[in-house]
């Protein structure tokens, strides 16, 4: 499992938000600054979201986005980078200047087509963001729109939506977790390993290296193979993305990693 530090961007500076609340933000300075720091504590990955454009679908902060991905081109780590990306010119301008991944967001409800069309043409190199809040009915519902609407679909919907179209990667995060620094959703997100093929970086919650640890050991064996020494070694995270833990000064780059490295 990978560690991904995450930068979110609004207005050019690095911020976090509470349960993707844009009335609830922290400010962390430049996030050219902030990159550099978590690439010289050895982050195998760095996520970066542009929440003005993923609220907006304007990306403001593109310039920022692209400056982030060229100066850790120059380290050899790569940048995956979601918020407002709504066309194939969106993911060809991203992947010229440097980004490795993009996440489709909304349009991945509003137009599957687009996804489908862009993961044909960059294989490896598109992924989906599924965020999703809990109803009352305990129905979890994917949010749009810089997480600000409901879809009126799940996140089982849009798995089996997404099985055959070719992305490299789903980010599943619990926004009612994000920011709270209270534990990631572990039983949410067994449910996600267990519905699909896809690989699976979980999102949301990471409040200290023990959360990582915890990410790192979940896995869920195929169902009859429990006990058989041959059998399939079971569905595992591929990624875990955190902020507001390692900003905070809760955990550094280098314990995550570290925590991320314990089960291979």
């Amino acid at each position: 499992m990978d560690l991904y530090p995450a930068i979110d961007i609004r207005g050019g500076g690095a911020v976090r938000l509470t349960q993707g609340d844009f009335d609830r933000e922290s400010s962390y300075g430049d996030p050219l600054a902030l990159a550099g720091r978590f690439i010289a504590g050895g982050a195998p990955w760095l996520h970066v979201v542009d929440l003005d454009a993923a609220r907006g679908g304007r990306p403001v902060n593109r310039a920022t986005v692209l400056a982030i991905a060229a100066a850790a081109g120059v380290s050899g780590v790569p940048v995956q980078t979601g918020g407002g990306i709504r066309s194939e010119g969106d993911v060809d301008e991203l992947l010229a200047g440097g980004v490795r991944r993009v996440v489709f967001g909304t349009m991945a409800l509003e137009d599957p087509g687009l996804v489908r069309r862009t993961a044909g043409r960059h294989p490896g190199q598109v992924a989906v963001g599924i965020d999703y809040r809990t109803r009352p009915d305990g129905v979890t519902e994917v949010a749009v729109r810089g997480w600000e609407e409901g879809s009126g679909r799940t996140v089982a919907d849009l798995l089996a939506e997404l099985d055959d179209a070719g992305v490299a990667a789903v980010i599943v995060t619990a926004i009612e977790r994000d920011g709270m620094l209270t534990g990631p959703d572990l039983a949410g997100l067994r449910t996600v390993l267990g519905s699909t093929s896809i690989p699976v970086i979980a999102s949301g919650g990471v409040g200290a290296v023990g959360d990582i640890e915890a990410l790192a050991g979940l896995v869920v064996e195929p169902e009859g193979t429990q006990g058989d020494g041959d059998a399939d070694p079971g569905r595992r995270l591929t990624g875990a993305i955190t902020g507001k833990a390692l900003v905070d000064g809760r955990m550094s780059v280098e314990e995550g990693v570290a925590a991320c490295a314990q089960f291979g």
